[in-house]
């Protein structure tokens, strides 16, 4: 048997409990991995929130939609976007379901190979914050001598998009809390304070104009400032303020309702962002790590204040 957590109920961490359960073999096209780390992210908690409905029909539901980990077994034509999947095989999976669990069938077509040398709580975190921070800058279309801001930069998202950014030779403005300012500079940005007068700390440092911004974050203040700065409203993306960005006619991104959800463009996205872990050129922040029995502790830390970076949970 295996550990999996599932949530019982819809409402907060509380209903989060780790049961047993036996997975299947894998059927063609799929692949058994026995995980390694799982990432933890906010559409987990908005999935047991009720966000997308509070249907008990739904109940228990699975959580998790990246791991990384080692093939166990493979059903047949077990191939993924790089090749065939063998036993043995360390990778990284996204999108999949279910990922809070010691042991987990996936797609294949799901399946990368993990970089060597990245530890196994970084891989786990990677993918999805990964392609939605390149979804975000390629729907903005940020490019070298851009200057963009990037709200909510000290958050998973907010940290990748940063650091791809000003690889793509654009000039990072990151909005975060003091404390975070530090690493930001670290990373290549810039950082500004968010809180009462963001519209004109912004246009202090970039007179000139701001090209793009992207929200990672979803306040009104993160949005608004973007209308303010940038002339071109299909070059302002939000992946969490839906309702008021759909009233301010900016770009929607993810699994919101009426946004786009780039499936391609993620999915091709993948092998290039652990290109790029493995080449030293992007980093991976791991703000801590838990226990899968912990899993309603790691929640209750996702849903208040914590280190910038991921939080994953290890198997």
């Amino acid at each position: 048997m295996a550990m999996v957590v599932v949530a019982t109920g819809y409402g907060g961490p509380e209903v989060l409990s780790v049961v047993d359960e036996e997975p299947a073999a894998p059927g063609r096209g799929e692949v058994l991995l026995d995980v390694r780390a799982a990432g933890i992210n906010p559409i987990d908690a908005k999935r047991y929130g009720g966000a997308f409905g509070a249907d008990p029909g739904r109940l228990p539901l699975r959580l998790g939609v990246e791991a990384a980990g080692v093939v166990r077994s493979v059903g047949p034509d077990a191939v993924g976007p790089v090749g065939p999947v063998r036993p043995g095989d360390e990778v990284i999976a996204h999108p999949v379901r279910g990922a809070y669990a010691e042991r987990l069938i996936v797609p294949a077509s799901a399946v990368v190979p993990k970089p060597a040398g990245v530890s196994w709580a970084a891989a786990g975190g990677l993918l999805l914050a990964g392609v939605t921070a390149t979804h975000c800058l390629n729907a903005v279309r940020v490019g070298r001598g851009d200057t963009v801001v990037v709200h909510g930069a000290a958050g998973g998202v907010g940290l990748l998009a940063v650091q791809l950014a000003a690889l793509d030779g654009a000039r990072v403005l990151a909005t975060a809390s003091p404390p975070r300012h530090a690493l930001l500079r670290e990373l290549g940005a810039e950082p500004v304070d968010y809180g009462p007068g963001l519209t004109d700390r912004l246009r202090a440092l970039a007179p000139e104009g701001v090209a793009a911004a992207v929200d990672a974050v979803g306040t009104d203040e993160a949005v608004e400032s973007s209308v303010e700065l940038v002339a071109d409203r299909d070059r302002i993306a939000t992946i969490a303020a839906f309702r008021r960005g759909a009233e301010l006619g900016i770009r929607l991104l993810g699994g919101g309702a009426g946004a786009d959800p780039g499936t391609e463009l993620r999915a091709a996205a993948r092998t290039g962002l652990t290109d790029l872990v493995a080449g030293g050129r992007l980093r991976v922040l791991v703000a801590a790590t838990y226990p899968l029995a912990d899993a309603a502790r790691a929640h209750r830390d996702l849903l208040g204040r914590h280190a910038p970076g991921k939080l994953v949970l290890l198997p």
